[in-house]
């Protein structure tokens, strides 16, 4: 089932995701729609906040861009989709600063620093505990939907000045919901 994406300034992004704590078909469903909202809005990274919901999920498939660049999937890179539970990131190192959009910011892009190369921690859907090291774009996207699920927006990760250049758009979106930068 696709869901309606969230849109900044809805208080449900600003708030900390809860452990999730059975695996069950309830689970297996929301992340199912989550892949499937995820894909109808040409996402990279959904997490679950972005649909209102409130469990410590995320999705992630990064195959799209992969191949637009044309580079070939890593083989050590985890399966895509990806689903993460409870994930928790338990090292960085390095940095790398890229272009991000957000599902929940519609047409609003900007450069954002992040760790280069990142461990992370988590439970798949087969209640496997999983913990992975990864680098470059899927650490980014990584970084990106495990800060939804802590209530961080990319636009905290922004310069002031890139704030400033993307002001107007983000006013005309917290006009609709009211919520300050």
């Amino acid at each position: 089932m696709i869901h309606d994406i969230v849109i900044y300034g809805d208080p449900v992004l600003r708030q900390k995701s809860r452990p999730v704590l059975e695996i069950n078909d309830e689970i297996r469903t929301l992340a199912n729609d989550m892949i499937e909202t995820m894909y109808a809005n040409q996402g990279l990274g959904l997490a679950a906040e972005q649909i209102g919901r409130l469990e410590s999920v995320c999705v992630i498939d990064i195959r799209a861009v992969v191949e637009r660049e044309e580079e070939e999937m890593d083989p050590d890179m985890p399966k895509m989709p990806l689903v993460l539970v409870n994930p928790k990131i338990t090292a960085s190192a390095g940095e790398q600063t890229g272009n991000e959009g957000c599902l929940s910011f519609p047409e609003i892009y900007a450069d954002v620093k992040r760790a280069m190369d990142i461990s992370v921690s988590y439970q798949s859907l087969d209640k496997d505990e999983i913990t992975t090291e990864v680098s470059g774009f899927l650490a980014r996207v990584i970084q990106h939907e495990v800060d939804h699920l802590n209530g961080v927006l990319f636009v905290d990760r922004m310069s002031l000045a890139q704030k400033v250049t993307i002001g107007g758009k983000i006013k005309r979106l917290r006009k609709k919901r009211a919520e300050p930068l």
